[in-house]
């Protein structure tokens, strides 16, 4: 998962639920796993945790924070972030369960 990635992912999550999901119940259950693997595997990754190594390894980056940071499109300081830098994927963190959010919206509107 990367900051470049994940929003776009929720969106597509989000509307996949709307459109599947055969109660409200169920789609907030759904709702409510998607977003805790979504922090549950990007914070870690964030946080150069070693066994997120497996995931971000393959796409070439050189840490879990370089490729949530700059998913090898940007240049952004990985290795000695400031506290700009966590302030930033902080605030970019906070938006993922508005991103499901959006993407329940549109596949609810789409069914009705």
């Amino acid at each position: 998962m990367s900051f470049l990635v994940d929003a776009p992912w929720q969106v597509v999550n989000g509307y996949a639920i709307a459109r599947v999901s055969p109660s409200e119940k169920v789609a907030r259950a759904l709702e409510v796993a998607i977003d805790a693997t979504f922090f549950a595997v990007s914070v870690p990754m964030y946080l150069n945790m070693e066994w997120t190594e497996p995931i971000w390894k393959p796409t070439g980056a050189e840490s879990g924070r370089d490729w949530m940071v700059n998913s090898r499109v940007f240049r952004f300081e990985h290795r000695r972030p400031t506290w700009r830098t966590h302030a930033a994927a902080a605030a970019i963190f906070a938006t993922y369960p508005l991103w499901l959010r959006v993407g329940l919206k549109l596949g609810k509107r789409r069914r009705s």
